[in-house]
């Protein structure tokens, strides 16, 4: 390959590649996730007797890293036993029938469970932080001033201009892994000591017109994941009792990249309502009040973690179970869906046929490709809706139309092409959203017949 004849972020993402190690994870962590910082939620703690409690201060980082008693959480790490091999029975299966042995999905793993995350120079803009929102859009906080420091405690990415941007990935790395080990370790103490939680949505997303939701909004924390043991933020938006039928669906909402659960509080609100149907809005982990770093293997096993506790706690049956993934969201959807051939229904909004893909139609770099999203589709078992904005330049529309295309013929539903939309604003304005809640409501209660 001759870097001087590629596109200089394709020339970036190559150079990377080689000094990460030939790592594909490298790649996938500059090129996809941005959590939004700070996120538009907080889980406010609660003890066993429903008294508000005080979060958790910076302060006492070190000790909620190395505090972590094994004992304390022995327990619950037991009742996740069965979990994990529920879980890594059902990976095994399907890989003895595509032909994957242990060692490649072991050599795959580690491979990917080596990237960074956050925005980086070597960034393509076309992932940037306007990318794969949700179209709200919060009024800008305003920063606290803060004393002066010395150049050197300047931002991270400020540093990141300055210094070799290996170095930068590497301090990065170091610096995420630091904290989500803090988050692990505060997270399992939380459980062993009983702690629920409830929502706290930014005060900034608050508007007089906010949508009543008639049930209730359960905020969970689900895990821990029994390799990484994150547990993930997550909310469910559960119809009441009386209004839950043999009918009734569950939907698992996948978000796109710079939002969380936060930020997408509203249209769950007027999805769980105008489908009738239950809403399971989680964050990836290393987003909101998640635990962990983000990753694309991660993502795999949140969505598996969340897949199962839908499972054992919300529905009778898995075909109640409607999976929803939103842009980056298709990746982690498509892939259970290709896991579970038992789900009910699967919904594609602004997806992609791959990551990288989405750079260049070139496939000199397949070798660095993450949610090969076009591969999977051709292997799910349930009816597939594809949404996608004609104007989208984030992500072509063609990745929608060939999306659509490689589903098997009886599985197709009619998808949505939106012709005056682009990536983010498929259902701002009245008349978008009612026609969006219209279509899905149509797919929804197609699944029946």
């Amino acid at each position: 390959m001759c870097c001087c004849c590629c596109p200089p972020a394709i020339s970036a993402l190559f150079c990377l590649w080689v000094k990460s190690g030939f790592s594909k994870g490298s790649v996938a962590g500059a090129l996809t996730f941005f959590p939004p910082e700070p996120s538009f939620y907080k889980f406010q703690r609660l003890s066993k007797n429903g008294e508000l409690l005080p979060d958790y201060n910076d302060d006492d980082d070190d000790d909620d890293e190395n505090g972590q008693s094994n004992a304390s959480i022995s327990e619950e790490n037991a009742k996740q036993q069965q979990l994990e091999e529920v879980l890594d029975d059902e990976d095994e299966r399907y890989d003895s029938r595509h032909g994957q042995s242990k060692a490649d999905k072991d050599k795959k793993s580690k491979d990917v469970d080596k990237a960074v995350t956050g925005e980086h120079p070597l960034t393509s803009p076309r992932f940037t932080s306007k990318s794969m929102t949700t179209g709200i859009k919060p009024t800008p906080q305003k920063k606290k001033e803060k004393k002066k420091k010395p150049q050197k405690e300047m931002s991270d990415y400020e540093d990141q201009q300055s210094v070799n941007p290996m170095v930068a990935l590497t301090e990065k790395s170091a610096r995420l892994r630091h904290l989500a080990k803090i988050k692990n370790a505060r997270d399992a103490r939380d459980v062993a000591k009983g702690i629920s939680y409830q929502l706290e949505v930014d005060p900034r997303l608050q508007t007089p017109k906010m949508p009543r939701f008639s049930g209730t909004i359960e905020a969970v924390k689900i895990g821990p994941q029994p390799k990484t043991k994150n547990y993930i933020a997550a909310v469910l938006y559960r119809l009441k009792p009386e209004r839950i039928t043999k009918n009734t669906k569950t939907i698992i909402y996948s978000h796109g990249n710079a939002t969380d659960i936060g930020a997408m509080n509203l249209m769950q609100c007027l999805l769980a309502k105008g489908l009738k149907a239950n809403i399971l809005m989680y964050d990836y982990s290393g987003y909101g009040a998640s635990g962990g770093v983000p990753l694309e293997a991660n993502t795999y096993r949140d969505i598996k973690l969340v897949y199962q506790w839908v499972v054992d706690n919300v529905v009778q049956s898995e075909s109640q179970i409607i999976v929803y993934g939103q842009s980056v969201g298709s990746g982690p959807s498509c892939y259970i869906c290709n896991k579970r051939p038992n789900v009910g229904g699967l919904i594609l909004h602004s997806p992609f046929m791959s990551g990288m893909r989405v750079l260049t139609p070139s496939r000199v770099l397949a070798c660095l490709d993450i949610f090969p999203n076009i591969d999977r589709i051709k292997n799910v078992q349930c009816k597939v809706m594809v949404i996608h904005g004609a104007l989208d330049e984030e992500v072509d529309i063609g990745h929608g139309y060939a999306l659509h295309q490689a589903v098997p013929p009886r599985l197709r539903a009619e998808p949505w092409w939106v012709p005056d939309r682009g990536h983010n604003d498929i259902t701002e304005g009245s008349g978008k959203l009612n026609e969006y809640i219209r279509r899905l409501k149509t797919f929804t209660d197609g699944l029946d017949s």
